[in-house]
């Protein structure tokens, strides 16, 4: 492919971005591309890729699709030999896959919890495990040389997961795992030079948070229930600091925060994009 990078911050640097069909994830791509990474969009479903990839294109960003779910087992292997494949390497991983699967805790089933968990936590990890080889030989090849580069991991977690949320058992324990996973590996890879930050969203609009009674998706042949009531969703960013929802776009800039050369010595943070503490956090 004959793309070529807009110059930026990040000019130079490989991006993966899971779930980047739709929502913060294509946000999250744009935004990297624009400052000049060369993207490998991943998502479960291919039409939406497209989508992603053609608006990073539109913008002079690069861009390239993998389509597949992140909860087989083998997917692990697969995205990161197929960004060293494809890209040559990885600079940059935002683990952001993800979708909600809401009920109280004696209705939810074994099904949905270990969903939740396979979605929100198993599935980072094993993107991680599979990056471990590629990042130890790159600190390896990077010694002797001057100012050699960090590598920076963004895992997505949500207020959910810091401070729990009703309804959201399975949703804010698997939210809560991946941060743990975080801090863990800022531990370990430190010596790799590898930053390793969470990003924990508030309230961000998308299909999941919209406020239309009845609203739906449909994930691996189950439709699930998301967003809010219209009343509640209209009364919540009453409760913001900032007094409002944020945007895709406002959750790809604190990602974007985490990928810069700024952030170097920053690792196993957990940095809240919710537009201020709500009431009793």
């Amino acid at each position: 492919m004959n793309q070529e990078s807009p110059r930026g911050k990040l000019e130079g640097k490989r991006a993966l971005v899971t779930g980047a069909g739709r929502g913060i994830g294509r946000a999250i791509a744009v935004k990297l591309a624009s400052e000049g990474a060369r993207v490998l969009a991943a998502d479960l479903d291919a039409e939406p890729l497209e989508e992603t990839a053609a608006l990073v294109r539109s913008v002079g960003g690069y861009c390239e699709e993998f389509a597949g779910d992140v909860t087989d087992p083998e997917y692990g292997e697969r995205v990161v030999e197929t960004m060293r494949a494809r890209l040559g390497g990885i600079e940059i991983i935002v683990n952001n896959a993800g979708y909600i699967w809401n009920t109280t805790i004696q209705k939810t089933s074994d099904e949905q919890w270990y969903a939740m968990l396979d979605v929100h936590a198993t599935a980072p990890f094993r993107i991680l495990r599979a990056a471990q080889r590629y990042f130890k030989e790159a600190a390896a090849a990077d010694l002797g040389t001057n100012e050699a580069p960090h590598r920076k991991v963004v895992n997505v977690s949500s207020v959910s997961g810091v401070y729990g949320a009703a309804t959201q058992l399975a949703y804010a324990s698997g939210k809560a795992a991946v941060i743990g996973l975080t801090k863990t590996l800022a531990r370990e890879w430190g010596r790799y030079r590898v930053n390793v930050n969470c990003v924990a969203f508030g309230l961000i609009e998308t299909r999941l948070t919209e406020g239309r009674a009845g609203a739906t998706i449909e994930v691996q042949g189950r439709e699930l229930k998301v967003g809010f009531p219209p009343e509640l969703r209209e009364a919540i960013p009453r409760s913001i600091a900032l007094g409002r929802a944020g945007t895709p776009e406002d959750a790809a800039g604190a990602v974007f925060l985490l990928c810069l050369p700024e952030s170097d010595f920053v690792t196993g943070q957990v940095l809240e994009c919710s537009g201020g503490p709500t009431p009793g956090m």
